[in-house]
Protein backbone atom coordinates (compact mmCIF):
# COMPACT_ATOMS: atom_id res chain seq x y z
CA UNK A 1 0.00 0.00 0.00
CA UNK A 2 1.56 3.40 -0.94
CA UNK A 3 1.36 6.21 1.40
CA UNK A 4 -0.29 8.42 -1.85
CA UNK A 5 -3.10 5.95 -1.86
CA UNK A 6 -3.21 5.93 2.01
CA UNK A 7 -3.31 9.79 1.52
CA UNK A 8 -6.30 9.48 -0.95
CA UNK A 9 -7.95 6.89 1.43
CA UNK A 10 -8.32 8.90 4.19
CA UNK A 11 -9.70 11.84 2.71
CA UNK A 12 -12.48 10.15 1.20
CA UNK A 13 -12.95 8.48 5.01
CA UNK A 14 -13.24 11.70 6.54
CA UNK A 15 -15.10 13.87 3.65
CA UNK A 16 -17.42 10.64 3.17
CA UNK A 17 -18.43 11.96 -0.25
CA UNK A 18 -15.18 11.59 -3.06
CA UNK A 19 -16.30 14.86 -4.77
CA UNK A 20 -15.27 16.38 -1.31
CA UNK A 21 -12.31 14.08 -0.75
CA UNK A 22 -11.08 15.17 -4.60
CA UNK A 23 -11.52 18.99 -4.24
CA UNK A 24 -9.80 18.28 -1.23
CA UNK A 25 -6.92 16.75 -2.90
CA UNK A 26 -6.97 19.22 -5.88
CA UNK A 27 -7.12 16.39 -8.04
CA UNK A 28 -9.86 15.01 -10.42
CA UNK A 29 -12.43 12.73 -8.96
CA UNK A 30 -11.53 9.33 -11.86
CA UNK A 31 -8.47 8.92 -10.86
CA UNK A 32 -9.22 8.90 -6.86
CA UNK A 33 -11.71 6.13 -7.55
CA UNK A 34 -9.50 4.13 -9.44
CA UNK A 35 -7.00 4.44 -6.66
CA UNK A 36 -9.22 3.73 -4.10
CA UNK A 37 -10.53 0.86 -6.06
CA UNK A 38 -7.34 -0.55 -6.79
CA UNK A 39 -6.61 -0.39 -2.87
CA UNK A 40 -10.07 -2.71 -2.06
CA UNK A 41 -8.08 -5.24 -4.46
CA UNK A 42 -5.69 -4.88 -2.06
CA UNK A 43 -6.97 -4.74 0.72
CA UNK A 44 -9.28 -7.83 0.03
CA UNK A 45 -12.67 -6.42 0.35
CA UNK A 46 -15.04 -3.01 0.00
CA UNK A 47 -13.48 -0.12 2.26
CA UNK A 48 -16.94 1.65 1.59
CA UNK A 49 -20.41 1.55 0.67
CA UNK A 50 -21.57 3.43 -1.63
CA UNK A 51 -24.81 5.67 -2.50
CA UNK A 52 -25.82 8.22 -4.08
CA UNK A 53 -25.91 10.75 -0.91
CA UNK A 54 -22.03 9.95 -0.49
CA UNK A 55 -19.98 6.44 1.03
CA UNK A 56 -20.09 5.10 4.86
CA UNK A 57 -17.56 3.11 6.35
CA UNK A 58 -17.64 -0.37 6.01
CA UNK A 59 -16.11 -2.69 8.94
CA UNK A 60 -12.58 -3.21 6.83
CA UNK A 61 -12.55 -0.08 6.14
CA UNK A 62 -13.37 1.62 9.66
CA UNK A 63 -10.05 -0.89 10.77
CA UNK A 64 -8.16 0.87 7.95
CA UNK A 65 -8.64 4.23 8.33
CA UNK A 66 -7.01 4.06 12.04
CA UNK A 67 -4.42 2.04 11.06
CA UNK A 68 -3.76 4.47 7.89
CA UNK A 69 -3.76 7.65 10.16
CA UNK A 70 -1.46 5.94 12.34
CA UNK A 71 0.65 5.19 9.77
CA UNK A 72 0.80 8.36 7.38
CA UNK A 73 1.33 10.43 10.88
CA UNK A 74 4.45 7.98 11.60
CA UNK A 75 5.54 8.77 7.78
CA UNK A 76 5.18 12.66 8.79
CA UNK A 77 7.55 11.96 11.82
CA UNK A 78 10.38 10.51 9.63
CA UNK A 79 10.78 12.85 7.20
CA UNK A 80 10.66 15.92 10.37
CA UNK A 81 12.48 13.87 12.42
CA UNK A 82 15.41 13.24 9.51
CA UNK A 83 15.42 17.33 8.61
CA UNK A 84 15.82 17.99 11.88
CA UNK A 85 18.71 16.07 11.97
CA UNK A 86 19.77 17.86 9.35
CA UNK A 87 19.38 20.83 10.40
CA UNK A 88 16.74 21.76 7.99
CA UNK A 89 13.70 21.46 9.46
CA UNK A 90 11.87 25.03 9.95
CA UNK A 91 8.31 26.24 9.83
CA UNK A 92 7.11 29.70 10.01
CA UNK A 93 3.51 30.46 10.95
CA UNK A 94 1.21 33.21 10.84
CA UNK A 95 -1.03 34.14 13.36
CA UNK A 96 -4.10 36.99 12.97
CA UNK A 97 -5.76 38.50 16.41
CA UNK A 98 -5.63 36.86 19.40
CA UNK A 99 -3.06 35.11 20.68
CA UNK A 100 -4.58 34.29 23.94
CA UNK A 101 -6.98 31.81 22.33
CA UNK A 102 -6.86 28.82 24.35
CA UNK A 103 -6.87 26.87 21.35
CA UNK A 104 -3.38 28.33 20.18
CA UNK A 105 -1.93 27.75 23.61
CA UNK A 106 -2.50 24.43 23.61
CA UNK A 107 -1.49 23.80 20.28
CA UNK A 108 2.07 25.66 20.56
CA UNK A 109 2.46 22.94 23.46
CA UNK A 110 1.33 19.89 21.85
CA UNK A 111 3.14 20.93 18.82
CA UNK A 112 6.77 21.42 20.09
CA UNK A 113 6.41 18.13 22.66
CA UNK A 114 5.69 16.55 18.73
CA UNK A 115 8.59 18.12 17.26
CA UNK A 116 10.91 18.99 19.64
CA UNK A 117 13.68 19.71 17.21
CA UNK A 118 12.04 22.01 14.72
CA UNK A 119 12.68 26.08 14.57
CA UNK A 120 9.57 27.34 14.51
CA UNK A 121 8.87 31.03 13.51
CA UNK A 122 6.14 33.40 14.52
CA UNK A 123 4.79 35.86 12.66
CA UNK A 124 2.30 37.99 14.55
CA UNK A 125 -0.19 40.03 12.18
CA UNK A 126 -2.80 42.77 11.71
CA UNK A 127 -6.29 42.83 10.58
CA UNK A 128 -5.62 44.25 7.11
CA UNK A 129 -4.40 40.57 5.52
CA UNK A 130 -6.40 37.76 6.44
CA UNK A 131 -3.65 35.35 4.98
CA UNK A 132 -0.86 37.01 7.78
CA UNK A 133 1.42 37.07 4.29
CA UNK A 134 0.77 33.46 2.88
CA UNK A 135 0.71 34.75 -0.72
CA UNK A 136 3.66 36.99 0.17
CA UNK A 137 5.83 34.32 0.54
CA UNK A 138 6.66 35.24 4.22
CA UNK A 139 5.01 32.02 6.17
CA UNK A 140 4.30 28.44 5.22
CA UNK A 141 0.73 27.98 6.94
CA UNK A 142 -1.35 30.67 8.71
CA UNK A 143 -4.01 30.02 11.79
CA UNK A 144 -6.61 32.47 10.66
CA UNK A 145 -10.61 33.16 10.22
CA UNK A 146 -12.78 33.11 7.25
CA UNK A 147 -14.07 33.75 5.11
CA UNK A 148 -11.73 35.13 2.48
CA UNK A 149 -10.53 35.37 -1.04
CA UNK A 150 -8.97 31.11 -0.63
CA UNK A 151 -7.80 31.37 -4.42
CA UNK A 152 -5.15 28.17 -4.58
CA UNK A 153 -5.00 28.00 -0.81
CA UNK A 154 -6.09 25.02 0.92
CA UNK A 155 -8.43 25.93 3.97
CA UNK A 156 -8.91 23.35 7.22
CA UNK A 157 -11.58 24.60 9.67
CA UNK A 158 -10.51 24.07 12.95
CA UNK A 159 -13.62 25.55 15.08
CA UNK A 160 -16.40 28.04 14.30
CA UNK A 161 -17.44 30.82 16.75
CA UNK A 162 -20.22 32.26 17.02
CA UNK A 163 -19.94 36.27 16.69
CA UNK A 164 -21.79 39.19 18.38
CA UNK A 165 -21.92 42.73 18.48
CA UNK A 166 -19.35 44.73 20.76
CA UNK A 167 -21.01 47.97 22.20
CA UNK A 168 -20.95 50.75 24.78
CA UNK A 169 -22.20 48.36 27.64
CA UNK A 170 -24.44 51.64 28.06
CA UNK A 171 -25.49 51.72 25.24
CA UNK A 172 -29.53 50.52 25.35
CA UNK A 173 -29.21 47.61 22.79
CA UNK A 174 -26.88 46.42 24.83
CA UNK A 175 -29.42 45.14 27.31
CA UNK A 176 -30.99 42.88 24.84
CA UNK A 177 -30.31 39.37 25.21
CA UNK A 178 -29.43 39.18 21.19
CA UNK A 179 -29.71 41.13 18.34
CA UNK A 180 -30.16 41.15 14.82
CA UNK A 181 -28.32 43.27 11.75
CA UNK A 182 -31.32 45.35 10.64
CA UNK A 183 -31.17 46.88 14.59
CA UNK A 184 -27.61 48.01 13.75
CA UNK A 185 -28.11 49.59 10.39
CA UNK A 186 -27.95 52.97 11.01
CA UNK A 187 -24.86 52.83 13.44
CA UNK A 188 -21.31 53.63 12.15
CA UNK A 189 -19.20 50.05 11.71
CA UNK A 190 -15.19 49.77 11.56
CA UNK A 191 -13.90 48.74 8.29
CA UNK A 192 -10.76 47.64 6.80
CA UNK A 193 -8.19 50.36 4.86
CA UNK A 194 -8.54 50.06 0.78
CA UNK A 195 -7.03 47.03 -0.76
CA UNK A 196 -8.37 45.01 1.91
CA UNK A 197 -9.41 41.23 0.56
CA UNK A 198 -13.33 42.28 0.07
CA UNK A 199 -14.64 38.76 1.14
CA UNK A 200 -12.94 39.51 4.96
CA UNK A 201 -14.18 42.84 4.47
CA UNK A 202 -17.55 42.07 3.62
CA UNK A 203 -18.05 39.80 6.29
CA UNK A 204 -17.03 41.87 9.22
CA UNK A 205 -19.40 44.55 8.14
CA UNK A 206 -22.19 42.30 7.78
CA UNK A 207 -22.47 41.85 4.11
CA UNK A 208 -22.77 45.57 3.14
CA UNK A 209 -20.81 48.43 2.89
CA UNK A 210 -20.29 50.79 6.08
CA UNK A 211 -19.64 54.01 6.97
CA UNK A 212 -17.26 54.69 10.07
CA UNK A 213 -13.63 54.72 11.28
CA UNK A 214 -10.84 52.68 9.85
CA UNK A 215 -8.46 50.85 11.44
CA UNK A 216 -5.51 47.84 11.46
CA UNK A 217 -5.63 45.94 15.04
CA UNK A 218 -8.04 44.28 17.44
CA UNK A 219 -6.89 47.58 20.29
CA UNK A 220 -8.50 50.13 17.59
CA UNK A 221 -11.60 48.02 16.92
CA UNK A 222 -12.34 48.42 20.17
CA UNK A 223 -11.15 51.89 21.25
CA UNK A 224 -13.30 53.11 17.95
CA UNK A 225 -16.52 51.75 20.26
CA UNK A 226 -15.38 53.50 23.39
CA UNK A 227 -14.57 56.96 21.98
CA UNK A 228 -17.13 57.15 19.12
CA UNK A 229 -20.02 54.48 19.90
CA UNK A 230 -18.81 52.50 16.57
CA UNK A 231 -20.65 48.78 16.20
CA UNK A 232 -17.82 46.24 16.78
CA UNK A 233 -17.82 42.74 15.78
CA UNK A 234 -16.27 40.14 17.70
CA UNK A 235 -16.54 36.15 18.22
CA UNK A 236 -18.44 34.98 21.58
CA UNK A 237 -16.24 34.09 24.65
CA UNK A 238 -13.23 36.59 24.51
CA UNK A 239 -12.57 38.41 27.33
CA UNK A 240 -13.52 42.86 26.68
CA UNK A 241 -12.11 45.76 28.21
CA UNK A 242 -14.35 47.43 31.30
CA UNK A 243 -17.01 49.44 29.58
CA UNK A 244 -17.59 47.52 26.89
CA UNK A 245 -20.52 44.37 26.25
CA UNK A 246 -21.20 41.63 23.39
CA UNK A 247 -24.51 40.87 22.30
CA UNK A 248 -25.23 38.10 19.89
CA UNK A 249 -26.14 38.22 16.60
CA UNK A 250 -28.67 36.28 15.65
CA UNK A 251 -28.44 36.01 11.78
CA UNK A 252 -24.46 36.46 11.45
CA UNK A 253 -22.67 33.51 10.00
CA UNK A 254 -20.36 32.15 12.59
CA UNK A 255 -16.39 33.22 12.00
CA UNK A 256 -14.08 30.49 11.19
CA UNK A 257 -10.81 29.68 13.05
CA UNK A 258 -9.27 27.82 9.67
CA UNK A 259 -5.51 27.11 9.07
CA UNK A 260 -4.77 27.75 5.65
CA UNK A 261 -1.83 27.10 3.22
CA UNK A 262 -0.38 27.60 -0.47
CA UNK A 263 -2.01 24.41 -2.45
CA UNK A 264 0.27 21.93 -3.12
CA UNK A 265 2.75 22.81 -0.43
CA UNK A 266 3.84 19.03 0.53
CA UNK A 267 5.82 20.29 4.08
CA UNK A 268 4.82 17.42 5.96
CA UNK A 269 5.22 19.97 9.42
CA UNK A 270 1.98 21.94 7.75
CA UNK A 271 0.29 18.77 7.70
CA UNK A 272 1.24 17.99 11.36
CA UNK A 273 0.22 21.23 12.59
CA UNK A 274 -2.93 20.58 10.91
CA UNK A 275 -3.50 17.41 12.17
CA UNK A 276 -2.54 18.59 15.83
CA UNK A 277 -4.44 21.65 15.20
CA UNK A 278 -8.03 19.82 14.50
CA UNK A 279 -7.23 18.38 17.96
CA UNK A 280 -6.37 21.45 20.13
CA UNK A 281 -8.85 23.93 18.72
CA UNK A 282 -11.93 21.34 19.32
CA UNK A 283 -10.44 20.56 23.44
Amino acid sequence: MELRTLRYFVAVAEELHFGRAAARLHMSQPPLSRAVKRLETEAGAPLFCRSPAGVTLTPVGTVLLDEARALLAQADRVRVRVAAAAGAATITIGILGDGTDPGATRLAAAFRRSHPGVRIRIRDTDLTDPTCGLRAGLIDVALTRAPFDDTALTVRELRADPVGAVLRADDPLARREHLVLADLADRQWFHFPEGTDPVWQSYWNGGRPREGPVVRVVQECLQAVLWNSTVGLAPLGHDLPEGLAVVPLADMAPSRVVAVWNDGDTNPLIRSLTEIATAAYRH
